[in-house]
């Protein structure tokens, strides 16, 4: 029988590697190689706590917006609503005027001279005839009286030709009964014939030359009548060129420029007038006119003339009114504000300027019928301020939301806030 090899019990230095290397036991190697495994389990499960709570918070992130979004489905607004109004029968709109006097005239010299007396300064105020100013025209005055002295001639040359004249129709008869006798040639019946129809367009042409020469003396006279200068009108001398002394030439197209005068009793005011508004104004529309330094009194008065075209570059109307100035309080050139009382001819409506809703979709205005909104598009035609004139989208009567609220969609639910009860006296 083979024998068995005896068991040798070994040590824990046994397991010592050859050749008198230093080694690590088993459980050295256990504790190095558990470590790393350590580290990766727990990053390991740090990762997947992290992606734990992370899909947790959105879980609960869109659990919350969910729930907004249907709390925001569910949410009925409370609004505040004003009723669409029909618009009056008559506009009242304001416009910038300027005053001017109701009649204005520059004073000219018509006779040539020196000022010898001057009346009136800036600011008097004349009735018309009243002399304003007179012109010494010593000139003008000998040219009148030698023109009176040529037409005395010319009417004694009248005479003269007529008596010459009378003198040969007698002479030319008496030829014409001595031919029938036989006493006289006819060569001297017709000399005597001939000279009495010449001595007669001499009489003609003497007559004619005292008509023209006493046209001549009216001229000088209503010339030399051009020496006192009268006011055409009654009114107030706003300005004032000449003095005492002065030398003014009296010419048709040169002449001297003396005084400005203006009837301020009656001012006229000119203002223009835009399109939308233009089609109903007429003469004898009402006006209020307001001067901002005068602001405790308006003016009234009335449109009395309209020009008949608008003006293409601004496509406005021309209008004048006339408003009583008794007192002159108005004086001309002033600025003022002009509210005409404007007929309407196309009827409009009238909405709260807080309803209008502008966004990509343009000018809405929100209407509730039966408690839902309904978004209307709406045409503008004239901005009122706090007011808008609507032409279209709206009827009076309807119901529209004041500031709506900017999600607000068409269809949507609203609820309508009730007015608070009006305080009684």
């Amino acid at each position: 029988m083979a024998s068995r090899d005896p068991v040798v019990a070994m040590s824990p230095v046994d397991d010592a590697p050859p050749h008198g290397g230093s080694g690590v036991g088993p459980a050295s190697r256990w504790r190095e190689i558990s470590k790393p495994r350590l580290f990766g389990l727990a990053a390991l499960l740090l990762v997947f706590g992290a992606l734990a709570w992370g899909a947790w918070s959105h879980y609960e992130q869109r659990s919350q917006a969910v729930a907004e979004a249907q709390k925001r489905r569910d949410f009925v607004p409370t609004v505040r609503v004003e009723a669409v109004r029909e618009s009056g029968s008559v506009i009242h709109a304001t416009w910038p005027g300027t005053t001017l006097a109701y009649a204005q005239a520059n004073v000219y010299a018509r006779a040539t001279g020196y000022i010898s007396t001057r009346k009136v300064d800036i600011g008097s105020n004349v009735r018309a005839g009243d002399v304003l100013a007179i012109i010494a025209a010593p000139d003008l005055d000998q040219q009148l009286a030698q023109a009176r002295a040529q037409l005395i001639q010319m009417q004694a040359s009248v005479e003269q030709a007529k008596s010459t004249a009378e003198l040969g129709r007698v002479t030319s008869s008496r030829s014409s009964k001595l031919f029938t006798q036989d006493s006289v040639s006819k060569q001297q019946a017709d000399n005597d014939r001939l000279t009495y129809a010449s001595e007669k367009a001499s009489t003609a042409v003497a007559e004619a030359n005292v008509v023209a020469q006493q046209a001549a003396v009216d001229r000088l006279v209503q010339l030399t009548g051009f020496e006192r200068v009268v006011a055409p009108f009654d009114g107030t001398v706003t300005a004032r060129f000449i003095d005492v002394g002065a030398f003014v030439q009296g010419d048709d197209v040169s002449g001297t420029f003396l005084f400005t005068m203006m009837h301020s009793n009656v001012m006229r005011i000119q203002t223009y007038v835009p399109q939308d508004q233009a089609f109903g104004l007429t003469a004898g529309v009402e006006a209020v006119v307001r001067v901002p330094e005068i602001p405790k009194r308006t003016f009234p008065g009335k449109v009395t003339m309209v020009a008949g075209a608008l003006a293409p570059g601004t496509r406005t109307l021309l209008a004048e009114i006339d408003v009583p100035n008794p007192d002159s309080a108005l004086t001309p050139g002033t600025y003022c504000a002009v509210e005409l009382r404007i007929p309407r001819k196309t009827p409009s409506l009238i909405v709260p300027a807080g309803a209008i809703i502008f966004n990509q979709d343009g000018l809405q205005a929100a209407v509730v019928q039966n408690g839902v909104a309904h978004l209307h598009k709406i045409t503008v035609v004239r901005d009122l301020g706090r007011e808008v004139e609507v032409s279209e989208g709206v009827q009076a009567g309807d119901q529209v939301i004041i500031s709506p609220p900017v999600d607000l969609r068409d269809g949507g639910k609203v609820q309508v806030r009730t007015p608070p009860p009006e305080a009684t006296p």
